[in-house]
C-alpha cells in the first residue's frame, strides 16, 4: 500500500502568505503551504508507478516532473503542512489504484422483456397519433 510507503524526506515544502482566514495573521504569517514531489528522482516509486503517475496528474505538473500541492485553508502553518500531506497520499492512491476491468454481461431475460414491452407501448402510443378518423 502507498500509505505504508514514508515519502517524508523526499519532501519539499515551501510556505507564503494565505489569502484564508487568519484575522490579523494573514498579513504576517505564512500559512499557506506548498508540497514539492518530484517524481523523475524518487527512489521510492517504480518505473511502472512514475509513469502512471506522469499520465494521470499531468494537470498538476509543473517542470513536467514535480507534482505541486497547496493547502491554505487553515489558520495554522502546521495543519496546512498536515493536510497537504494527506491530500499527497489520497492523490498518489487514487491516481495508481487500477480499476477492475468489467467482464461483459447479457441483460437479463426479464430486463430484456420489460425494454420490449415499453417499446411496444411506446409504438403504438405514437401510432395513435397517426390514426386517421373517417367522419
Amino acid at each position: 500500500m502507498i500509505k505504508d510507503i514514508d515519502f517524508s524526506p523526499e519532501f519539499e515544502f515551501a510556505t507564503a502568505r494565505s489569502g484564508g482566514p487568519g484575522g490579523q495573521n494573514v498579513n504576517k504569517v505564512e500559512t499557506k503551504v506548498e508540497l514539492r514531489f518530484n517524481i523523475a528522482t524518487s527512489a521510492l516509486l517504480t518505473d511502472t508507478q512514475k509513469q502512471r503517475l506522469y499520465e494521470k496528474l499531468q494537470s498538476q505538473l509543473v517542470q513536467e516532473t514535480v507534482l505541486l500541492i497547496s493547502s491554505q485553508e487553515k489558520r495554522s502553518q502546521l495543519q496546512n503542512k498536515e493536510l497537504v500531506v494527506q491530500k499527497f497520499y489520497k492523490l498518489l492512491e487514487k491516481s495508481l489504484h487500477e480499476a477492475k476491468k468489467r467482464r461483459a454481461t447479457k441483460p437479463s431475460l426479464a430486463a430484456v422483456e420489460k425494454r420490449l414491452k415499453t417499446k411496444k407501448i411506446d409504438s403504438d402510443k405514437k401510432a395513435a397519433r397517426n390514426q386517421k378518423i373517417d367522419f
